[in-house]
């Protein structure tokens, strides 16, 4: 019972540790946690070593990939992109076990780690902002070091009472016949699968394994079998999340328990080799160090696997869980909420960008009448999901860039509302000036159709963003701007050379003032067009570019 005890505590406190210190490290990392990982997938290559780098960093391959779901739903990454990410944090996340087999299971660390707690709870207490971040981070470590030292304590006891050859002998050991071998095999991966299942955590799972090794209660072959189910293990977490999510968690949590399987079929085959070369190596290396590497190279493998067939990789998995729902809000994902509110509002740029995309090429179409109707309702899920980032953008140019894209989506909500009544460009329109309006018109929702559709897939950086970060379709611009402008010139000398006919009796008074409001109608839509577009093209924009200001 006391060993029980010990082991359940041990686990405990190393889970607990592990929490405290992941949320102090996101909140000491902050919104740099986001920026690095946007930059960082460049190439699947670059994105696989960064995303191994911040998953060693933060602690945390749950907190990497939950960021990365947030950004390629925003669409600031592929899915490609946002795979390799995940292929890194698999690599990344190895390195707790590392710092367990080479520190954790040697030394008692309790006469120190204690005061470490106490230090650190202080500092979260008192302090405010990073400090309390960093007093987070520093009592969650030393609460790991004092579940190791604990776990450690009741796997001595365990050790006692548990003999490897209790356990089943597995394949590739000496003298085990490979029908029997292979049941004992896929009996302790199976166990592993569950370890993990149960801890919701495949570090602590696989602590316990370290820990049992070096304790001598199960032997180097048997633990090897349980750190291949314990990684098995981590995609059913994966599975069970993906349910009721996104369908970019869907994605990437059905990418991740291929990868895992993959890996697993991989190092199941190649287990009796594998063995053998392990246990001569156990005359040189320590068992517990060896099984530490394997657990590093089983996540190397499957990258090395899969990385260079991420193309074909990706377009698989998106065939598999192909695009549902309405293209409008494909962008309003909840997973880019939690990712930060930074990546939020870009979701929310990048739908009303798409919304006025489809409106404006629509209407530069005669033949074509723009659906105001799936126009609005997405627009009105823009709105409902910007009223849900309460917390505060950390810096002015991107709080300024917030207030440019809900300019943006007044003005794109104003434009379809001019559609809902179904008015169309009247073909009574003939007179010289009439004509350049429906021409100008034209032009305006073109060059809007162009800037958006642009704006909608360029990949921004805020303030941290380089200096090509800031593409902008400004050529699109400045001409949807001079047809606007002109337009807005020739709706009001229009109007008045009506007015004019109109008392000359040169015009019918009711037809006359039907290509009034007609004219009217296109300088309000081009108008609205424009400075929608106008005001993306700010928020897209590197902060210290210039914006459209705040113009009605």
């Amino acid at each position: 019972m006391e060993t029980t005890v010990a082991i359940a505590g041990g686990v405990g406190f190393f889970l607990l540790g592990m929490a405290v210190m992941t949320d102090g490290l996101k909140a000491l990392a902050g919104s740099a946690l986001r920026t690095v990982l946007a930059k960082a997938a460049a190439t699947s290559l670059s994105g696989t070593f960064w995303g191994a780098i911040v998953t060693l960093l933060v602690q945390s391959s749950s907190a990497t990939t939950m960021t990365t779901i947030g950004l390629v739903s925003a669409g600031l990454l592929t899915f490609p992109q946002g795979l390799s990410l995940v292929f890194g944090a698999n690599i990344g996340t190895t390195g707790t076990g590392w710092l367990v087999a080479l520190l954790g299971v040697r030394i008692s660390l309790t006469a120190y780690a204690m005061p470490i707690v106490f230090a650190g709870a202080l500092l979260k207490l008192i302090g405010k902002g990073r400090w309390a971040a960093g007093g987070a981070s520093i009592a969650g470590f030393a609460l790991i070091l004092v579940g190791l030292t604990t776990l450690q304590q009741g796997m001595g006891g365990l050790a006692e009472q548990l003999d490897p050859a209790d356990l089943p002998a597995v394949l590739g050991g000496p003298g085990v016949p490979w029908w029997s071998g292979a049941l004992g095999l896929l009996i302790l991966v199976a166990t592993g699968i569950v370890m993990t299942t149960v801890m919701q955590s495949s570090t602590a799972a696989i602590t316990v394994s370290l820990a049992a090794l070096y304790a001598g209660a199960i032997g180097l072959d048997q633990a090897v079998a349980l750190v291949i189910g314990q990684n098995i293990g981590t995609s059913t977490s994966s599975a069970m999340a993906a349910i009721g999510a996104s369908n970019t968690a869907k994605r990437l949590a059905m990418a991740y328990i291929a990868f895992k399987l993959i890996a697993a079929v991989v190092f199941l085959v190649l287990f009796p080799v594998i063995i053998r070369l392990m246990i001569g190596a156990s005359d040189a290396v320590d068992p517990v160090t060896l099984v530490a590497a394997f657990h590093t190279a089983y996540n190397v493998v499957g990258v090395a696997i899969l990385l260079p067939l991420i193309g074909p990789f990706t377009r698989t998995i998106e065939r598999l869980v192909p695009d549902r729902g309405s293209p409008f809000t494909r962008y309003l994902d909840p997973a880019a909420l939690a990712a930060s509110p930074v990546v939020a509002v870009e979701a929310a740029r990048r739908t009303v960008a798409h919304v006025l995309a489809t409106l404006c090429s629509q209407a530069s179409s005669p033949e074509r009448q723009p659906a105001a109707g799936p126009s609005s309702e997405a627009l009105q899920q823009v709105q409902a999901f910007l009223s849900k980032v309460t917390e505060p953008l950390p810096s002015d140019d991107e709080r300024q860039w917030f207030i440019e894209t809900v300019h943006a989506l007044d003005h794109v909500a104003r434009l379809a509302d001019t559609f809902k009544d179904g008015a169309k460009v009247d073909a009574s329109l003939d007179s010289p000036d009439e004509r350049r309006a429906v021409q100008l018109y034209r032009e305006a929702m073109q060059g809007a159709a162009e800037s958006a559709a642009l704006l909608e897939h360029t990949a921004v950086q805020h303030a941290a963003a380089d200096a090509e970060g800031g593409a902008r379709p400004v050529g699109s611009l400045e001409h949807l701007a001079r047809s606007a402008g002109e337009l807005a010139s020739l709706g009001s000398r229009h109007r008045r050379a009506t007015l004019e006919a109109i008392a000359s009796g040169k015009r019918a008074a009711g037809n006359a003032l039907a290509s009034v409001d007609a004219v009217r109608l296109l300088d309000e839509r081009a108008h609205h067009a424009w400075r929608a577009a106008a005001y993306l093209a700010g928020a897209a924009a590197t902060p210290g570019q210039s914006s459209p200001g705040d113009v009605p």
